[in-house]
C-alpha cells in the first residue's frame, strides 16, 4: 500500500494581522506628518516672534561669555543663567563686559542638575515674567538635546525658542541622549515627574 504525503501548505496571514500591521504603518505616517507640521509651525513662529530673554544653558564658561556677547547687542533682555559658573565667577564674567548684573536683570538660577531640569526649573518664571520667547545658548554639541527638550516643556506653555549656538570642540551627542531627555520632557508633562530612573540606564558614548 503506497501512502500519498500531501504538500505542506504554508499558512498564509490572516487579514487580522495584515490590517493591523497596515493601520501601524499609518499611524507612524500620521504621527511623524503631524510632528513635522508643529515642528515647522513653531520655526516659522519663532522666526516672526522676537526674543524677550536669553536663556544660557550651564555647563561650559564659554556660553556664559557668548551671552555676554550678545547681551551687549540687546541690553534690555533679561538673563537666566541655568545652573553655570559659581555666583561669583559668572558674575565676573558678565560684569567685565559691561552687562548689567542687578539681580531683576541677571538671573543666576542653581536649582537644575541636568538639561531636563534646565527647563523645567525655569518654565515657571518665564510664564510669570510674561515671556513668550527666549534665545537658547548653548554649546553646538549640546543644542540638538536641548532643543528637543526645550521644545516639549517650553513648547507646551507657548514659549518660542531662538537657538544660538556656540562653537564647541567637543564631539557631538549621541542621538540616544536626545530621545532619553526627550522621553523625560514628555513624562515631566503627563506626570509632573523629569524621570530621573530614566538616567540610570547607560547611554552609548
Amino acid at each position: 500500500m503506497i501512502l500519498r504525503l500531501s504538500p505542506i501548505r504554508k499558512k498564509k496571514p490572516s487579514r487580522s494581522i495584515a490590517r493591523s500591521g497596515f493601520h501601524q504603518l499609518w499611524l507612524m505616517v500620521g504621527l511623524t506628518f503631524t510632528t513635522g507640521v508643529w515642528w515647522g509651525y513653531r520655526e516659522v513662529k519663532s522666526f516672526f516672534t522676537p526674543p524677550e530673554a536669553i536663556l544660557v544653558l550651564g555647563g561650559h564658561e564659554s556660553r556664559e561669555r557668548y551671552a555676554a556677547k550678545l547681551a551687549l547687542k540687546y541690553p534690555n533682555l533679561p538673563i537666566w543663567v541655568s545652573s553655570g559658573s559659581p555666583k561669583a565667577y559668572a558674575k565676573r564674567i558678565f560684569t567685565s563686559s559691561g552687562v548689567n548684573t542687578n539681580p531683576e536683570h541677571l538671573h543666576l538660577d542653581y536649582r537644575a542638575v541636568d538639561t531636563v531640569t534646565n527647563f523645567t526649573t525655569l518654565v515657571e518664571d518665564f510664564k510669570k515674567h510674561g515671556i513668550d520667547s527666549v534665545y537658547l545658548v548653548t554649546s553646538d554639541n549640546h543644542m540638538r538635546r536641548a532643543r528637543i527638550v526645550g521644545e516639549i516643556v517650553l513648547g507646551s506653555q507657548g514659549i518660542f525658542i531662538r537657538p544660538l549656538s556656540v562653537p564647541s570642540d567637543a564631539p557631538s551627542e549621541p542621538i540616544e541622549k536626545s530621545l532619553r531627555d526627550g522621553a523625560r520632557a514628555v513624562l515631566w508633562l503627563i506626570m509632573g515627574s523629569t524621570g530621573e530612573d530614566l538616567k540610570k540606564y547607560p547611554t552609548p558614548r
